[in-house]
């Protein structure tokens, strides 16, 4: 018995450690983008290109997914106010019944932004993906990452640990409630994105052929 507990205890240090860990990480990646962050769109320096990170338009139940909401919202509006002068729509096309950038594209030219000014990543699976294809692909050195602050974070870090002068905007959070489940899977995508950066150097998915936004 004397052994087994003294296992327990020694399984609860480790797990304690390692979660005391991945809170210091998921700190230190929010700290060192910090200053590349705008939460105000009055501030933002007027960049290119604007990266929209995709996610699913609808939640469970089919309401609208507010991250969804939130991301294109901004997105426009900081075309509208000549902060970029381009938008990348970046997400997942895995299949033929999910398409997360033709189902963006189609959004904001709803909501009054000429087709010639959006352009589209369909190899955006992850977050890394996307903020390489962006220089990899799309020829930009810097861009203007939309999403929401804790996903804009993540991106960031990425972006500058492979040479890409990223910014971002923050765009509105949501409630708490609404979006636990997806700070949950936050804090774990940090931890694979320390694997993926400096364990793996993992690369996109997809590369091809560059694709050409005016200058």
């Amino acid at each position: 018995m004397h052994k087994v507990k003294k296992w327990f205890v020694g399984i609860a240090i480790a797990l304690l450690m390692g979660l005391l860990l991945s809170i210091i990480w998921s700190w230190y990646v929010s700290y060192s983008v910090k200053k590349y962050i705008y939460l105000n769109a009055e501030d933002v320096p007027h960049t290119h290109v604007g990266l929209v990170l995709g996610t699913a338009k609808y939640g469970r139940g089919g309401t609208i997914n507010l991250y969804y909401k939130h991301r294109l919202q901004s997105a426009k509006y900081l075309h509208t106010q000549k902060k970029i002068d381009y938008l990348l729509v970046s997400g997942d096309n895995s299949t033929t019944q999910y398409n997360e950038p033709t189902v963006m594209k189609n959004d904001l030219i709803k909501q009054g932004i000429n087709a010639d000014r959006i352009f589209e990543d369909f190899a955006g699976f992850r977050t890394l993906d996307s903020m390489i294809r962006s220089k990899a692909v799309f020829g930009q050195d810097t861009v203007l990452v939309i999403s929401q602050k804790f996903h804009v974070e993540r991106a960031l870090f990425i972006a500058h640990k492979k040479g890409i002068f990223a910014l971002g905007y923050s765009a509105p959070d949501v409630p708490s409630a609404y979006g636990l489940k997806t700070r949950i899977r936050e804090h774990f995508a940090r931890i694979k994105l320390f694997v993926d950066v400096y364990l793996l150097n993992t690369q996109p998915k997809f590369l091809g052929e560059p694709i050409y936004i005016p200058s």
